[in-house]
């Protein structure tokens, strides 16, 4: 690990770096320390270390286990906020997709078509065309092109040609617009690294379980390494509370009421093999409640999502046999051969954290964020929506700079790429050279490009150290034993569940869950993080209860029961 005085650190987020940043943690005070290592916590420390404040950041699980790990995969401006005139939302979250399209991580955002089918020949195209005129003229507002293309009007021909296996009579036309699409935990972990690079103390597996206070001020947390079972202080000068949909639960912790309530909107998401239906762009459908999103994923479909409320377990939300139906009841409205339960490959549900209104629907409640000094020290970021993290973390950090002595400079993150951004261009444009260097198919140095970016060559050195690293893990063609290394030396993953669900998606994308690749992926993560034979079994039975009590829990009528299943699997095994 590069030494803390020099200027640059490492991009590494190993065992080493995280026992380093907890020494560092328990040593001095910082400015800031962020609570929370979803998204917005993750960018909130991006922010903090970026305007030269020192920095932390403390996760109770991996990095992104919550609702960044559980989104539709979209980078949007939300089509449907237009209808409820939220322009001012609509245009900031389209600003923020160019951005990180083009500039902060063209290696991990990419384009996506969409089409949008009409039913009605005039009134509606009118009304939707003119949604989707609005939709392109906010997109280029922020100062730059949008980079995707703009929306198109097509006829009912060509919509058939575009996507065969439609229903004849589900449509007379549509209209096609872009917007981004990310793996958001991979992206999430790389804000993570990114920030560690320029000096952030991060450590995930850290339980924040009180605060400390001089009269009324908070002045750092009570921490507790689920990892070793260590309990530790850390001092700072400002709290960042960006802890999502547990927002109210850390409140309370402060013993003071909090200014505004979050409430957890439950949706789920269903994957299919992409070949169970021929298209070759993804469809947002109107339903009764919201929209529907069909989603082109690699070799799948994503298909979500619903919204609903949910007052049970927050750490594993858990999806019904209800709510499976429910979706595909929706999608099979347009198809010609309906999809049944048995072509669902992967499942899975995650929490909104919805600012409380006063209307009983979450799909009315509103996405905006409000960021709020509760107690002196404490500052409280929550709602907001993925896309527009950068400024939500950057309006809690601007929150915490007030309240500092001497001047912080303003938000320099507009401008920062993510680690494996610069130069991601001309390594795409080298691809097939690459592959033939390596004596591997394009198609896999593709993969590999769109997940690390530059960073390919870390693990394409580990590759030619070990030949055999390059081979696919069993029942999930899609990844590599390299990356499981990689997930644990440079990634943060303690647990094969950290690699298997979010530094992979093998959890939702393999027929079986991940269940063949559980034993070949924990024995290579046993090899660097210094497992024994009864901990590496551990963590690959713990992972099988896991995807049990998941695929139990969907078979459950209502969320109750799901929810008392899931619970039966155990929790992350700790030494």
């Amino acid at each position: 690990m590069a030494n803390s005085n020099t200027v640059s650190h490492s991009t590494k987020l190993g065992p080493e770096e995280r026992a380093a940043a907890i020494e560092a943690l328990k040593t001095k005070e910082l400015d800031v320390l962020v609570v929370g290592g979803g998204i917005v916590g993750a960018g909130a420390a991006l922010d903090a270390v970026t305007r030269g404040l020192s920095t932390g950041i403390l996760e109770a699980r991996d990095w992104s286990s919550g609702t960044s790990s559980r989104s539709s995969k979209l980078v949007h401006g939300g089509i449907r906020y237009l209808e409820q005139l939220d322009f001012r939302l609509v245009r900031e979250a389209l600003i923020e997709r160019g951005l990180l399209l083009q500039r902060i991580a063209p290696h991990l955002v990419k384009p996506v078509r969409f089409l949008y089918p009409l039913n009605r020949p005039l009134f509606e195209r009118l009304y939707i065309g003119a949604g989707m005129l609005l939709y392109d003229i906010f997109s280029y507002t922020g100062g730059r092109p949008p980079g995707v293309p703009h929306h198109r009007h097509l006829l009912k021909r060509q919509v058939q040609r575009a996507i065969p296996s439609l229903r004849n009579n589900a449509f007379v036309g549509g209209i096609t617009y872009y917007d981004a699409q990310v793996d958001d935990a991979r992206y999430t972990s790389t804000v993570v690294r990114t920030a560690s690079s320029y000096g952030t103390h991060a450590a995930s597996r850290v339980r924040v379980e009180g605060f400390l206070k001089v009269g009324q001020r908070v002045v750092g947390v009570k921490a507790h390494d689920l990892q070793t079972g260590e309990r530790f202080e850390v001092r700072a000068k400002q709290v960042v509370n960006a802890t999502g949909v547990w927002t109210d639960d850390t409140q309370a912790m402060v013993g003071e009421r909090g200014q505004f309530k979050v409430r957890a909107s439950k949706g789920i998401h269903l994957l299919v093999p992409r070949d169970r239906f021929q298209s070759t762009m993804g469809l947002l459908l109107r339903t009764e409640k919201s929209v529907l999103f069909v989603i082109p994923w690699g070799r799948h479909w994503i298909i979500g999502t619903t919204d609903t409320d949910w007052n049970l377990d927050k750490a594993h939300p858990a999806a019904t046999a209800a709510d499976i139906d429910y979706l595909l009841e929706h999608v099979n409205k347009i198809l010609a051969v309906p999809l049944t339960r048995d072509d669902v490959e992967g499942v899975y549900a995650g929490l909104r954290p919805l600012l409380a209104g006063e209307s009983d629907q979450t799909s009315k409640l509103s996405r905006e964020h409000l960021v709020a000094h509760s107690v002196p020290g404490l500052v409280v970021i929550a709602g907001g929506k993925w896309t527009t993290y950068r400024v939500m973390a950057k309006d809690a950090i601007d929150a915490a700079a007030d309240a500092l002595d001497g001047k912080v400079p303003p938000s320099a993150t507009e401008n920062i790429a993510l680690i494996g951004a610069e130069g991601y261009q001309a390594a795409w444009n080298k691809r097939a050279k690459i592959a033939r260097a390596f004596g591997m198919h394009t198609v896999r140095i593709e993969h590999l490009l769109n997940r690390y970016g530059v960073l390919t060559d870390e693990l394409l050195d580990l590759i030619r150290e070990r030949p055999e690293l390059g081979e696919a893990l069993p029942g999930a063609d899609d990844y590599i034993g390299a990356e499981v290394v990689y997930a644990a030396t440079h990634e943060g993953a303690l647990h094969l569940e950290d690699v298997l669900a979010r530094r992979t998606r093998i959890s939702i994308e393999a027929w079986d869950r991940g269940v063949s690749a559980a034993p070949v992926a924990a024995r290579l993560m046993a090899e660097v993080l210094g497992w024994d034979d009864e901990r590496t079994e551990r963590e690959v039975a713990v992972y099988l209860k896991r995807v049990a009590a998941e695929r139990a829990s969907q078979e459950q009528p209502d969320d109750e029961s799901a929810d008392r299943i899931r619970l039966e699997a155990p929790e992350i095994v700790t030494p």
